[in-house]
């Protein structure tokens, strides 16, 4: 079966130091520490598994100083792996204003990048605030889509203040107002969105416009709930995405098969829906 993850990240050094402090923060929570791969290793690990990656940016300079996980780089492992990487999110640091501007257009008109991934707790903003509707605007002629956190996020769990982040800047109704003000904008939001799942799930029914990838939480943790309505009432909305590197492929497909679903539903979740939303076909 075909598997496109929507939702992975390089692995290498220059993603390593785009989180920054953040680094520290997700070896606390995943208990482990976070080493930067070679690029060919983690193209390895992706074949092995049989995934078609959309890969993920990151730039939250405004926040942390780090340098950006940039655009550029993630264009350019995308064209150096044209049969394993199959497209990429772009990043753009909300923060940054014009320059943030600037960088959306590069990234679609030069780039040709998918569309644009944000990570509203870390940083610091929720993608429903008045300061970002420029940015919105500009996305939205653009005509690509934008992939949203939701949820808690591991990044500060645990650590005094948790690095300044804000959980309420993931709320699903965020994505709402979003989805509303912006009808023809696709909206991916991703991962379950605990402790809000019924939230995001209202959002997703209401919002004809907004999707929903379920990355970055091993499926026998699922809510009850969500695990039904995957195979009833969301199944044309859900997509599948892993987080790599956060969890190993191996435990993600087996979680995932150990949830039962027909054949049918399997194929919507990992590859139909996206094919069908987003346009991801097979480069060969």
């Amino acid at each position: 079966m075909r598997k496109i993850d929507l939702h992975c990240y390089p692995g290498t050094q220059p993603w390593i130091d785009s989180y920054g402090p953040f680094v520290e923060a997700l070896a606390t929570y995943w208990k482990r520490e976070w080493v930067a791969k070679a690029e060919e290793e983690v193209i390895a690990e992706f074949d092995a598994a049989g995934i078609e990656a959309v890969l993920v940016a990151f730039d939250i300079e405004s926040i942390t100083g780090a340098p950006p996980c940039s655009n550029d780089y993630i264009a350019g492992m995308r064209d150096r792996h044209p049969h394993t990487i199959l497209q990429g999110w772009a990043a753009v640091d909300p923060l940054k204003g014009a320059a943030a501007i600037e960088e959306a257009r590069h990234a679609i008109e030069d780039l040709h990048l998918l569309g644009f991934h944000f990570h509203p707790i870390m940083g610091h903003f929720a993608v429903d605030e008045d300061r970002l509707q420029p940015l919105f605007e500009v996305i939205d002629g653009l005509k690509v889509p934008v992939m949203i956190d939701v949820g808690t996020t591991g990044m500060g769990a645990g650590l005094p203040g948790g690095l300044g982040s804000k959980l309420r800047h993931a709320h699903p109704l965020a994505l709402d107002e979003l989805a509303s003000n912006f009808p023809n904008l696709t909206i991916i939001a991703a991962h379950p969105g605990w402790p809000w799942v019924d939230e995001m799930t209202a959002v997703a029914l209401h919002k004809g416009n907004v999707y929903w990838e379920l990355s970055g939480w091993a499926p026998k943790y699922f809510p009850e709930t969500l695990k039904k309505d995957i195979r009833g009432r969301l199944r044309d909305k859900v997509m599948f995405g892993s987080d790599y590197p956060s969890m190993a492929y191996d435990r993600i497909s087996r979680e995932w098969d150990e949830l039962g679903y027909h054949d049918e539903v399997m194929e919507d979740v990992f590859h139909k829906n996206a094919e069908r939303v987003l346009g991801l076909m097979r480069n060969d």
